[in-house]
């Protein structure tokens, strides 16, 4: 029964609006009294029920709530004969609840959004070579799928067969579409906006990347803030102690409807609803914007943020060397180039691949007699001729003459952080290539946001060589920058900061860096998605995309400004209420009920403003 009269409870604000209505057009149009007081009463006992209900669960489990303050309120009224305030009071307070929830519901619609893009269906392939379409849950892994165009990707998966576009901006919040082939990775829930792809299943259900997201979104709605545990000990407290005092006041002042007053402006719902719903907005914003913060607590920590550290390699650089700087000495380039891709084709060095990747499409010649000098590089035989390709040391146990120029060159290139890459076709140098790992597009730009949003401290910590590390710093304008720190080293660094007292966020690929990730007050993963990014972690920016850290620092900071204000409100509308009471002539429970259910929606509104941040 409880359940049935819970369920109906919008039907039942609704039939006693119905009433009100009918009081106030039979009291003031037709005079008829009989009516007019039958309405109230029938308004007021339909309302209440609905509230009594509510606070009998709560007192079930030893919780005097804001229902019971209400209950008491409007029964007291009742008994009194007030039935015009009891009436309103009961309607305005279950217009409230429904105001509150519909408004919190739409707070919670980028979560509701996330899971609603949760794959439920797959096209499955039988043992007969036909697919055929099944539940999600009877999808395991290895098993070979179908996915056609505008279709939705139900596992996360390898590319088997087949090439198109996939929009994946509910794994990484960017909308633009990401081709695919064969061998390419694909998530659950990206939908497929063009072709058709045979995909085999690597990870289903829960275990994928979107369900990880979808669950760490949830649990980050569930848990609690310093700030949100501190209210909610508070108005356990402060419940009983507004029933206290509305004794006290009917003790000395014998004013019964006085005393009920002060039960209905006492209510702390604003108090209780405001925290919760600034932070459940601010982590639907972050989670819209590919940015996923795990909990209220890291809401808290990250927007007091004072100094962030970052790892180097793939972090504040794109993680892939690049050929950045190349001298000629050579008038037949294209065919030392034809020798120089030929001989890195050998290879599987990141340098080598850098190599050719940077000369492209260009004829391969036979190569013969390859012979891997450590720490030196490569020497073989192209089309009879002797080819090294290497570092200056190889140069030189080849016999090949570096002149004045190549040795300025040399210099030239180590300063700018290059790894050297020299090739000689029979002992006489052709090309010089500096390669070094490129820093990230726009992340200087980034990095003076988060400065103007109070990061007093950017620090770089790497296992390179301090030369190349100090080159990062001076061209990001860094604070501090170390090198030639191993996982533990870095780990060390962030214990040294936090006994100086500072907040500190460790910004790394979520790989080796764990340590440091667990280590910082505010771990954020350069993750791309992957498993120990989003585990080890307090934030992720998913897809790699340094240009969200800014965003995910700012909204935070809006987060923690958005909950002060909110107590702000609440508490300062129940102080302004209480003292009306006691200074003022005009107002009633009705007025207070209205002004205290505004309250409410307020401190929802406001909260509710996160979702649309921007930096």
């Amino acid at each position: 029964m409880q359940k049935f009269i819970l369920g109906r409870k919008n039907q039942i604000t609704i039939i006693s609006a119905i009433l009100i209505i009918t009081w106030f057009v039979s009291n003031l149009g037709f005079k008829n009294e009989s009516i007019a007081v039958w309405s109230l009463i029938i308004a007021s006992v339909i309302g209440l029920i609905p509230i009594a209900i509510q606070a009998y669960q709560a007192l079930r489990v030893k919780v005097v709530s804001i229902d019971v303050l209400v209950t008491i309120a409007v029964i007291g009224a009742f008994l009194i004969r007030n039935y015009e305030e009891s009436a309103i009071v009961t309607f305005l307070f279950l217009f409230g609840a429904y105001l509150e929830q519909r408004t919190l519901n739409k707070t919670r619609s980028a979560i509701k959004e996330l899971t609603e893009m949760a794959p439920e269906v797959a096209l499955k392939q039988l043992k007969n070579g036909e697919f055929e379409e099944v539940e999600i849950e009877e999808v395991d892994v290895g098993d070979i799928l179908l996915v056609k165009t505008g279709a939705k990707i139900p596992v996360d998966g390898t590319v088997l067969k087949g090439a198109g576009h996939i929009n994946e901006a509910s794994i990484t919040g960017e909308a633009v579409p990401v081709s695919k082939k064969k061998d390419s990775g694909v998530y659950a829930g990206t939908i497929l906006e063009n072709g058709t792809l045979q995909i085999t299943a690597d990870r289903v259900g829960e275990d994928t990347t979107f369900g990880k997201i979808i669950e760490l979104v949830e649990e980050a709605q569930d848990s609690k803030s310093e700030a949100e545990r501190f209210i909610d000990g508070f108005s356990k407290y402060y419940t009983p102690a507004v029933l206290v005092l509305s004794f006290i006041v009917w003790f000395i002042s014998r004013d019964i409807e006085l005393a009920i007053t002060i039960l209905v402006l006492g209510c702390p719902g604003a108090l209780v609803i405001g925290v919760p719903v600034s932070n459940v907005a601010g982590i639907g914003n972050g989670a819209r914007q590919g940015i996923l913060l795990k909990g209220s607590e890291v809401i808290s920590d990250f927007s007091r943020l004072d100094t962030m550290v970052f790892d180097k390699t793939g972090t504040l650089t794109i993680g892939n060397p690049k050929v950045a700087d190349i001298e000629i000495y050579a008038e037949n380039v294209n065919e030392v180039f034809a020798y120089l891709s030929s001989v890195e084709k050998e290879s599987d060095h990141p340098l080598a691949k850098a190599v050719v990747e940077y000369i492209g499409d260009i004829e391969s010649r036979r190569v013969e007699k390859t012979e891997v000098v450590k720490g030196g590089g490569i020497v073989a035989h192209v089309e009879d001729h002797r080819v090294a390709v290497g570092n200056v040391a190889l140069m030189k146990q080849e016999n090949v003459y570096l002149s004045e120029k190549v040795h300025v060159d040399i210099a030239r290139f180590e300063k700018k952080g290059n790894s050297l890459v020299l090739t000689s076709v029979d002992g006489e140098l052709k090309v010089l290539l500096g390669i070094r790992d490129q820093i990230r597009p726009g992340v200087k730009e980034d990095l003076q946001k988060l400065k103007k949003l109070g990061v007093k401290n950017l620090v770089v910590l790497s296992g390179d060589n301090q030369g190349t590390v100090d080159l990062v710093a001076r061209e990001l304008g860094l604070t501090e920058a170390h090198g030639h720190m191993l996982p533990e080293d870095k780990s060390e660094y962030i214990k040294v900061l936090q006994e100086r007292g500072q907040i500190v966020a460790f910004v790394g690929d979520g790989v080796n860096d764990s340590p440091s990730l667990a280590l910082a007050q505010i771990g954020i993963a350069m993750g791309g998605g992957t498993d120990v990014a989003i585990e080890t972690s307090d934030v992720v920016l998913m897809n790699s995309d340094f240009s969200r850290l800014p965003h995910a620092l700012g909204l935070t900071k809006a987060t923690a400004n958005n909950m002060r204000q909110n107590i702000f409100i609440a508490v300062g509308v129940v102080l302004v209420l209480l003292a009306s009471v006691f200074f003022s002539d005009w107002m009633n429970m009705s007025i207070g009920m209205l002004v205290h259910e505004a309250s409410i929606l307020v401190v929802i509104l406001n909260g509710m403003r996160l979702l649309r941040y921007k930096l």
